[in-house]
């Protein structure tokens, strides 16, 4: 059981019970992840269980009737049900807390109904109800609840199981019966009832001798035993699923009433197992009832050839009551297994693998009686027939054909086409699946390796390769489950290195994966100067002015002229305009709803009009089957990967070009540069910061996270384990990169947009200074220009004049710019001091401990110790007041 699954069941657990306060859900999880053992109830520990629960009960009839009519259903997990029940009796405190609880369920829920019902009272009658009127209205109200519960028609079942399979197979219908092998009820085999009762004899049988009596008696008898009703015995009419039952003259002798008593249990499973057979024997009910049927009509045979051999004694003379009770005693055992066999998979509508289970687990429950045992293990190699047919095609090739919906994998219809599109793992997660109740019991531990086996030959297979199992032998039933145990095993390692060969060497993964980190993770440095250099001007427009194939023409361009062009796979790499932030995308990437994504959720986006470069991302085209590993919810994590990196990578070059810029201020008066002096001071923070976190990012976080995904690919075993470990790798960098986490998420937005801010202000003073400056210039010039130099002079004039009329405001405000700096100053400071206190407590609380490389890089000489060490004893304050 997953880990969310069980989260999910204790919260449904404690909302049910109105358990409030505690640890919550959390506590109660860690308990059970730490105590759970793979414990597995035994036949001994269930009965155990059954008869401590039977005594504790205040009615055990009723208890152990429903326990043998949940048993004779073959309801899966009955038995761990019971030993958890028998467990929370022995807990007297327990026990005190759920009547209590229960309590107070039934009060609340009687006062909900209270309050939403009308209550209404009976018109009182004139006349009292006599007894035979009461009686009858208790048989009308039997009738009335017999019928509710009484199981659909078998024509009504047959319509709907023909109905489900066409759905899913609507090309190729099922083969059914003609309507009038049901219309027939001769041809059945069982009694036929009249609706008019048989007319009473003219002699009754009890005024006879006793030798006549009993002579008449014996030939009923065999009448019955085949189906057939006799003049003193006769068949009542069934219900459902009810067993036959019959009526004896009453006339008879006791001592032949009695012995014929005793024999009338055979023609009783007689009438139960005819009927199962020829309902289950049509083609709705699957191959492996089929099967069974067919098992059991031999063994009919046998019972029939019986019955004619006691019909020629009883010609001859030869048989008497005592000696038909004598020869019908052997095959009594045999014929009641099967009738009980017969009602259990009727009762338990079962189907492929859950009647494979219920007849594995008969087998086992004979074990001290080995005719019955024998007879079992017969009836269930020959109903596997059909459902290792269908495993060993599975296992060995890849293939499903299942027309009845009875093996244990599922196929539904997805197209391969669309895992580019897809934001999840649906096509490998969902294309093929386990339904729990087709699977034999006798495969439980193994249905997760007989899932995979199929999965990896079908990838195979659909890439146009055939491919079948050199090892490939017959899958028989045995007690010994090692016999096909070896043989699947077999089979799953042929499958897993298969489609591991194939991805690696033929499909070139960890190549792949490479070419994706060089892009997506910024691993050419070269590259990403080139690019960012020649696409600096198209991605400073709003993301609706820019044009796609222009940027194309300038990627291809970057990357024929760095080291990238040596990549086999670079026309693989794609422009991608996104409609929304990197928040927005971490959203699209979450697919399971956990605490940390609603509080992402309300989450609001730091951007609210895209310009280009804060909407731009690679994308990369892979190709099935490569697409299984390298699937859209993988490609979506790289891409946050990259925007977020790509975005701090873009801060540092502003953050730089001020400081180009700043060069200039050395040319100011004194005065000026003590202005700037401040500013210098916080642009070299801003740019230590945001260097340091792309040094931790890439450095300490992606390229060890890497190398230690190359290392497990090299000894992955199977395709899950690759995926398993790529997608490990992925949500580690995301989660170092604190991409998952909204509050350090948030707070570094925020000292993105500040630095940003920052650069755009210095860039307006810089500008406004040098303005100034040219315009001191042009009012200290001597002399009339040179008649060459008027043209530049006038152009120098309108472009002065125009670059005066923009930053008039600038200028204005050159008196505030202490101020301003002060500001963003205290901004940054209180952001990165804010971003290091939560560092520091998610480190520590949730043991982060990479995270804690970022407060060591940031606070290397001890500049932010003192006050974050103030901030935590405040802290600590408030939680203890």
């Amino acid at each position: 059981m997953s880990e969310f699954r069980i989260h999910h069941d204790v919260n449904e657990l404690l909302s049910l019970l109105h358990v409030r306060g505690g640890d919550g859900a959390e506590g109660y999880i860690d308990l059970l992840q730490k105590h759970r053992t793979p414990y597995v109830t035994t036949t001994v520990s269930a009965h155990s269980a059954k008869v401590k629960l039977a005594e504790f009960s205040k009615t055990p009839e009723d208890f152990l009737r429903k326990y043998e009519e949940l048993k004779s259903k073959n309801v899966r997990n009955l038995d761990p049900l019971v030993y958890l029940l028998s467990k929370l009796c022995e807990d007297k405190e327990m026990l005190q807390f759920l009547q209590q609880n229960a309590k107070e369920r039934s009060e609340s829920s009687a006062n909900t109904t209270s309050t939403t019902t009308t209550s209404y009272t009976l018109p009182q009658t004139s006349t009292k109800m006599s007894m035979q009127e009461l009686d009858e209205l208790r048989k009308k109200l039997g009738n009335v609840t017999a019928s509710s519960n009484a199981p659909l028609p078998a024509e009504v079942t047959r319509k709907m199981l023909r109905d489900k399979q066409n759905k899913k197979n609507p090309t190729q219908p099922n083969p059914v019966f003609p309507n009038w092998v049901y219309d027939r009820p001769a041809l059945l085999g069982d009694f036929i009832t009249s609706p008019t009762p048989a007319p009473d004899p003219a002699v009754a049988i009890g005024t006879l001798p006793l030798p006549t009596q009993e002579q008449a008696l014996v030939e009923d008898l065999l009448f019955v035993l085949i189906g057939v009703d006799g003049r003193d015995i006769t068949a009542q009419p069934v219900l459902g699923r009810q067993n036959r039952s019959f009526i004896v003259d009453s006339t008879l002798d006791m001592s032949i009433k009695e012995l014929v008593n005793r024999i009338l249990p055979v023609a009783s499973y007689y009438s139960t197992i005819t009927r199962f057979i020829e309902e289950k024997s049509s083609f709705e009910y699957g191959q492996v009832n089929h099967a069974l049927t067919a098992a059991m009509r031999t063994l009919m045979k046998e019972y029939l050839i019986l019955v004619t051999q006691l019909e020629h004694l009883q010609r001859q003379g030869l048989l008497s009551l005592q000696k038909l009770w004598f020869y019908i005693q052997p095959t009594m055992r045999t014929m009641e297994i099967l009738a009980t066999i017969a009602s259990s998979v009727d009762k338990g509508e079962c189907m492929g693998g859950s009647t494979l289970s219920l007849l594995h687990d008969r087998t086992f429950n004979y074990t001290g009686d080995s005719q019955a045992q024998e007879l079992c293990l017969y009836l269930t190699k020959a109903a596997s027939v059909p459902y290792f047919e269908i495993l060993e095609k599975w296992i060995y090739r890849g293939i499903i054909k299942d027309p009845y919906s009875e093996f244990m994998v599922e196929e539904h219809e997805l197209q391969k086409e669309k895992i580019q599109e897809d934001y999840n793992d649906k096509y490998w997660d969902q294309r093929y699946t386990i339904v729990q109740h087709r699977i034999p019991s006798f495969l439980q531990k193994m249905a997760d390796k007989i899932l995979s086996t199929g999965k990896y030959l079908n990838v195979v297979r659909e890439c146009g390769r055939d491919v079948t199992c050199p090892d490939a032998k017959e899958v028989l039933y045995t007690l010994k489950e090692r016999a096909y145990v070896e043989q699947i095993e077999k089979a799953y390692n042929y499958a897993s290195k298969v489609l591991l060969d194939f991805l690696m060497e033929e499909k070139e993964l960890v190549s792949r994966l490479r070419s994706i980190k060089h892009y997506f993770l910024m691993d050419k440095g070269d590259f990403f100067v080139h690019f960012m250099d020649l696409t600096e001007e198209e991605l400073k427009k709003p993301v609706d002015d820019i044009v796609p194939p222009r940027l194309e023409a300038l990627l291809e361009l970057a990357l024929r002229m760095s080291t990238a062009n040596t990549d086999p796979f670079k026309d693989d790499l794609k422009i991608d305009l996104m409609p929304h932030d990197v928040i927005t995308q971490l959203l699209r990437v979450l697919a399971i709803e956990t605490k940390q994504e609603k509080a992402i959720i309300n989450a609001e986006p730091t951007d609210v009009a895209l310009s280009g470069l804060e909407a731009f991302s690679f994308d990369y085209i892979v190709k099935w089957p490569l697409s299984l590993i390298i699937n859209r919810k993988a490609l979506t994590r790289y891409q946050m990967l990259f925007r977020h990196m790509f975005y701090c990578k873009h801060v540092e070059r502003l953050l730089c070009n001020v400081w180009i810029s700043n060069k200039d201020s050395k040319q100011y008066s004194l005065h000026s540069a003590k202005w700037f002096a401040a500013a210098f001071a916080l642009r070299q923070r801003m740019l230590n910061f945001v260097q340091n976190i792309q040094y931790y990012m890439m450095f300490e976080v992606m390229e060890p996270t890497w190398h230690i995904m190359e290392n497990n690919l090299k000894t992955a075993s199977n395709i899950d384990d690759v995926l398993c470990h790529h997608t490990s790798f992925l949500d580690n960098c995301l989660k170092d990169c604190m991409l998952t986490n909204p509050e350090l998420l948030r707070i570094f937005s925020k000292l993105m947009s500040v630095c940003v801010m920052f650069t755009n202000c210095m860039q307006r003073f810089t500008q406004s200074m040098r303005l100034e400056r040219l315009s001191q210039e042009q009012g200290t010039v001597d002399g009339p220009p040179a008649q060459s130099d008027h043209a530049e002079e006038a152009e120098k004039k309108r472009v002065t004049t125009k670059f005066l009329g923009e930053h008039v405001d600038a200028l204005q405000s050159d008196a505030g710019f202490e101020a301003t700096i002060v500001k963003f100053d205290s901004n940054f400071s209180m952001l990165l001091l804010d971003l290091l206190d939560k560092l520091s407590i998610y480190s520590t609380n949730d043991c982060e401990h990479s995270m804690i490389s970022i407060i060591y890089r940031l606070d290397f000489n001890g500049f932010y110790t003192e006050r974050l060490e103030r901030m935590a004893i405040e802290r600590s304050q408030k939680a203890t007041a």
